[in-house]
């Protein structure tokens, strides 16, 4: 498995470099955001890792570069902001996943494999695979979700989000278990970007309707069910 690592500090990146190749993994090391674009737009890789405060380009924009095209490459971000705003810009801005540093390696092993397994394409592929809920449905080929026929604009996590929720209708979902389903991490209590995203939800799904779909059970969770 080819990995890209983008990470100015010299030490950090040799020492995530060896760890990774100790356990089977190829990576290819960028110090600064543009050599780091550069090979990620030029070369394949299986997965990319990259600090957001690098020199030439920062990790947010170079996330959103690949994205445009590269849209399904997994991404970690590492950095050491940890506030609720700094994951959301990271997802935002097309992450898969935010791992706050300092970090023990074996959770990053455990992110890494967590995102490959999930990015992992069925044999032959699928076609027109459509889920629906209500008035509510969303291709997971063409990336496109409707309610009433009308087409709503999702980032990749609000996407990802909403596609667990379609997936497990009229059932509560716990915050816990988006954290470890939707961004394959533990649910840190301190933060509230899962609640942040919920009501980007909302917004885009709910407030041009009468009939709300997402609904939250205090104390329990969150629930997509037509009332």
């Amino acid at each position: 498995m080819r990995i890209l690592l983008i990470e100015d500090d010299q030490r950090v990146a040799e020492l995530i470099r060896r760890g990774l190749e100790e356990y089977g993994f190829a990576p290819t090391l960028a110090y600064d955001g543009l050599l780091g674009k550069k090979l990620a737009l030029q070369n394949t890789y299986d997965l990319i890792i990259t600090d957001i405060i690098l020199p030439k380009m920062d990790g947010l924009d170079l996330c959103k570069h690949i994205r445009q095209v590269k849209p399904d490459i997994p991404i970690i971000m590492l950095t050491a902001l940890g506030t609720t705003d700094d994951k959301v810009e990271g997802f935002d801005a097309g992450a898969d996943d935010y791992l706050v540093k300092p970090f023990e390696m074996r959770e990053l092993l455990v992110r890494i494999r967590a995102l490959l397994k999930r990015n992992q394409k069925p044999a032959g592929g699928s076609t027109g695979f459509v889920l629906k809920y209500a008035d509510l449905e969303m291709n997971l080929n063409t990336k496109i979700a409707k309610r009433s026929g009308r087409e709503i604009n999702l980032t990749p996590k609000e996407f990802k989000l909403l596609e667990y929720m379609l997936q497990n209708p009229e059932r509560v979902l716990s915050r816990v278990e988006i954290a470890e389903k939707v961004w394959d991490t533990h649910f840190d209590t301190g933060t509230n970007f899962i609640d942040v995203y919920i009501n980007y939800l909302r917004k885009k799904i709910d407030r041009d309707f009468e009939k709300k779909l997402i609904h939250t059970k205090s104390g329990m969770g969150f629930i997509l069910k037509s009332e």
